[in-house]
């Protein structure tokens, strides 16, 4: 039994019963199916083979859920692809995953236009939406995958700063459905705005994907507007919302939040970067009937390890939580061996919702997975209770209001410019988005570079969440006796400037 199975039972259990809401669109559990079955049966007609990748580069919508099920009821795999990348970002993924048909929102059809890569098909999502769904059911033929088939890619950029793509099987999606509406205590009766991108593992497969399983609906906003997010949870009254800190941040400095009354909602969930006190503090204040829920996570493990439930919210502040049920947690040296209470490690973990590997990467699947162990390349500790804490990043990974910024990716556009000599980027705090990047540059002898030239360059080459937000010049860069960068010296402003 998958989630494909699972839809389709439910379409026959409650047909009749709202299962997507979007932009004042409705279709029940029976409409949504139909519709997703007619997806599967063009590309089954269309002759693609079990396991093709098939990329869907869309915009949040109804629409992406119905490709997102669809394209696995055929028997492929779903790519879903972050529509914020620059386009050399994008066509570096079309290209790596050798997809062979996309799906993408007209919108984004520049970009799609300026990738180089071969596909057999490319469907518009609007121009192809009523063609598409007038046919196609006759040629459907129902799949059934094995736990191991490939369901999911996601890129995510590794600690290199190269995209990878995790593979997720049918079995770890079905896992994470199980784990997490335990963890949330989901039933059916549950409505669950979903106001950040579905193509992040966290919107799609920890509130999605077990709403889903559970039979309830899913609300879903194109993006995050501050005042078109306050007026779609006043006017179809969801039980759970999901957000990063930044988003709760501003929402709670709107004037009309004091006046804003939610009788429907249940749970407030968060992740994807810290959440500092005050803001939680202020956020339990203002709503004192909703309860708060840490999540914590990673695409590799589908995402979900550790929880940090309303009771302890206040009381276990910087603290991600307990494992979550069917996974284990551990801390460890660098031989791999547990660590006591109270010491710092690198945090592993295991259980059904652990990746498959990553695509076309045996030397990267090997390094992050030993004998069962997830090793996340994050740095933790556990307290007497047994709850997790974060304390450091992979390595130098900036979290700009939940968007992971690896240093490495930026610095290799920056040294992309004739002019520049050296660069290294860090993340500095920001009041919003918690940390931003910032570039610190050293320009060659007798050349000329200025703050607008760098920062053209990486508008060109970067998503606009990777741009470092200052350039700063320096002479030279500080670097220990083996040459290399001390980024814990540029983070403390401690380094001499031009």
């Amino acid at each position: 039994m998958f989630m494909t199975n699972v839809l389709g039972d439910y379409a026959k259990q409650q047909p009749d019963k709202v299962f997507t809401s979007y932009n004042g669109r409705e279709w029940t559990y029976g409409e949504f199916y139909e519709k997703a079955m007619k997806v599967a049966g063009h590309f089954q007609a269309e002759g693609y083979e079990k396991g093709d990748i098939i990329a869907l580069y869309s915009l949040n919508s109804d629409l992406f859920l119905v490709y997102y099920f669809g394209i696995q009821m055929g028997g492929f795999t779903v790519m879903p692809v972050n529509t914020k990348l620059a386009p050399p970002e994008v066509e570096f993924i079309f290209n790596h995953s050798e997809a062979k048909a996309l799906i993408y929102d007209e919108r984004l059809g520049d970009i799609v236009q300026q990738s180089k890569h071969s596909f057999q098909e490319k469907l518009s999502i609007q121009e192809n939406m009523e063609n598409l769904f007038a046919g196609g059911a006759d040629e459907f033929e129902p799949m059934e995958p094995t736990g191991e088939d490939t369901a999911v890619v996601m890129y995510t950029s590794g600690t290199t700063g190269k995209p990878k793509g995790v593979m997720l099987t049918h079995q770890n999606i079905i896992s994470t459905a199980a784990i997490w509406s335990e963890a949330m205590a989901i039933t059916g009766e549950d409505r669950m705005l979903i106001s950040t991108p579905l193509f992040h593992c966290a919107a799609c497969h920890v509130f999605m994907i077990p709403v889903t399983y559970k039979g309830g609906t899913v609300i879903i906003e194109e993006a995050f507007s501050p005042k078109g997010t306050l007026d779609l949870l006043q006017k179809t009254a969801p039980t759970m919302f999901f957000g990063v800190p930044a988003m709760y941040t501003i929402i709670l400095n709107l004037p009309e939040i004091k006046k804003l009354e939610l009788p429907s909602l249940r749970l407030f969930g968060y992740g994807a970067a810290p959440m500092p006190y005050e803001i939680l503090k202020k956020l339990k204040e203002t709503f004192p009937n909703v309860k708060v829920q840490n999540l914590y996570g990673q695409t590799e493990n589908s995402p979900a390890a550790s929880t940090l439930k309303d009771h302890l919210a206040l009381k276990k502040i910087g603290s991600v939580g307990e494992a979550l049920p069917q996974t284990e947690v551990r801390i460890v040296d660098e031989f791999g061996e547990p660590l006591p209470t109270g010491q710092v490690g690198e945090v592993v973990m295991r259980g059904p919702q652990v990746m498959k590997g990553y695509l076309k990467d045996e030397e990267e699947t090997r390094r992050a997975i030993k004998n069962g162990w997830l090793y996340t390349g994050d740095l933790g500790r556990m307290d007497n209770d047994g709850l997790l804490y974060i304390v450091d990043r992979k390595k130098d990974m900036i979290i700009r209001g939940g968007e992971n910024v690896y240093p490495v990716e930026v610095e290799e556009v920056l040294y992309q410019i004739p002019e520049l000599f050296e660069a290294a980027v860090v993340g500095v705090p920001h009041e919003v988005l918690g940390e931003v990047p910032k570039a610190y540059v050293v320009v060659k002898e007798g050349e000329t570079l200025t703050e607008a030239d760098v920062i053209s360059h990486c508008s060109g080459n970067l998503a606009n969440y990777k741009i470092p937000i200052e350039i700063e010049f320096l002479d030279e860069l500080p670097r220990n006796a083996s040459g290399k960068v001390l980024k814990h010296t540029l983070r403390s402003g401690m380094h001499s400037t031009i």
